[in-house]
């Protein structure tokens, strides 16, 4: 099994990071393979809405995207971190999600999902609302631990100090690795749930 960890921080080793090696650490002692993407310090342009990727099956930007999404489609688990800017995530970070969920037309049903944010102070929740919207709406569980998925510090490394933060990684690591096989020994069992056709409506009539 496999996780996909994407780190939205401009800064590789920064608080952003401690909280997703201490997930890493977890992961490796349940025997689950973890990869770190660096996002956050890319020069990554937003979605433009051209359709291309339905004729060419990638994005039309052929940058870090395109290089996660292969990735992605492979991966049993996908964790997205973030520091808090203005009580929302790094606006790299939005731009790269916007473009690998909306470019990838493979199947996402059942890949569990989790977002992580950290701060100094505020804007955790708003962020992890933000981030958790990206799996809700393509069929992902999306997996919780004993408080909502954050941790604090302002200066690089002193989320190291927050124990609790700390030990929340930890439990949603712990709880998303036992999603993450329930979910393969029910795809053995019962297979995946029925998809209906897509029904898309407006309400321009």
């Amino acid at each position: 099994m496999k996780v996909l960890m994407i780190n939205g921080s401009p800064h590789t080793k920064g608080n952003t990071y401690i909280a997703l090696h201490e997930m890493e650490q977890v992961f490796s002692a349940e025997g689950i393979e973890t990869e770190i993407v660096q996002a956050g310090n890319k020069d990554i342009r937003g979605c433009i809405a051209c359709n291309s990727c339905f004729e060419k099956g990638r994005c039309v930007f052929d940058d870090l995207v395109n290089e996660t999404a292969s990735k992605f489609e492979v991966c049993d688990g996908l964790v997205v971190a973030s520091p808090v800017y203005y009580a929302s995530a790094n606006a790299t970070l939005i731009a790269f999600l916007d473009r690998l969920f909306y470019s990838t037309h493979f199947d996402k049903t059942m890949k569990v999902g989790a977002s992580v944010v950290a701060a100094r102070r505020g804007g955790l929740s708003a962020t992890f609302d933000e981030l958790n919207k990206y799996f809700t709406i393509c069929g992902m569980p999306v997996a919780s631990s004993q408080y909502w998925n954050s941790i604090h510090g302002r200066e690089q490394g002193e989320a190291q100090q927050d124990a609790e933060g700390l030990q929340t990684m930890r439990t949603l690591a712990r709880n998303m690795a036992f999603l993450m096989k329930s979910i393969a020994l029910g795809k053995e069992q019962y297979g995946l749930p029925e998809k209906e056709p897509a029904c898309s409506t407006n309400f321009v009539r």
